[in-house]
């Protein structure tokens, strides 16, 4: 890869001949004759995680609740709450990592090793979260049985 298509890459500039420009045909990009911005796009991405992050985030909370009302009767009390924990833990790591992502600019490519990491970081702890999730579905998380039976 050439240098001209490097830095066309990198910052979304057009460069005579390059894909989008005017004198190239037909448009690489399909219905728009501009370039994908690539930060733009990564900022997107990561704000639909964190969006996703927020929601899984208020169901364990709401789990979690649902253990402790339960009390230390149930059978599956202690390894719930450390699942739900640690479960918390991440996500809230992984929202700090996603704020990182989001702050840095894509188009350095001085910062390009240490975004990949901090993303590759992200994904390995989203798969850890999901993991654990797994396990907290499977012990079961109910909700007390409240006593509807009318009283006399």
């Amino acid at each position: 890869m050439d240098l001209a298509t490097e830095e066309y890459e990198l910052n979304g500039e057009l460069h005579p001949g390059s894909p989008g420009s005017p004198e190239a045909s037909p448009p690489r990009w399909g219905w728009r004759n501009q370039p994908i911005n690539m930060n733009h796009y990564a900022n997107k991405k990561s704000a639909a995680e964190s969006m996703l992050d927020i929601a899984l985030l208020m169901a364990n909370a709401s789990q979690l609740k649902a253990v402790v009302e339960q009390g230390p009767a149930f059978a599956f009390f202690v390894p719930l709450v450390v699942l739900i924990s640690i479960s918390l833990a991440l996500q809230i790591s992984v929202g700090v990592l996603l704020i990182f992502l989001v702050k840095n600019d894509l188009n350095n490519p001085a910062k390009h090793a240490k975004l990949d990491f901090l993303n590759n970081l992200a994904t390995g702890l989203v798969f850890i979260i999901v993991v654990v999730n797994i396990f907290i579905t499977a012990f079961g998380v109910q909700k007390p049985v409240l006593d509807v039976a009318p009283r006399q």
